[in-house]
């Protein structure tokens, strides 16, 4: 098994399984049985969606496709808009 995406949480883990399931390929989400072993500590790293070893390119073309891999962008300091509202 190889991993083909790492989530930030839950969500985004069944996201990309399901995506990968819908583009014919097996895929496991590993790690989400730890996550109440955290307690009020935030784990970060153990959600991975795992495919088997010769899936790997399908995977990562799968997830491109659907957008997964797409990181939201922070806009710059410059780029927000303007509320109207002035400082106190």
């Amino acid at each position: 098994m190889q991993v083909a995406y790492r989530a930030d949480n839950l969500f985004d883990a069944h996201l990309a399984k399901h995506a990968l399931e819908d583009a014919g390929i097996p895929a496991f989400v590993f790690g989400e049985s730890l996550l109440g072993a955290g307690g009020e500590l935030p784990l970060f790293g153990v959600l991975r969606v795992c495919v088997p070893d010769v899936a790997l390119p399908a995977a990562h073309d799968a997830l491109k496709a659907s957008g997964l891999l797409d990181g939201p962008e922070a806009p710059t300091y410059g780029e927000l808009p303007d509320s109207g509202l002035l400082p106190a």
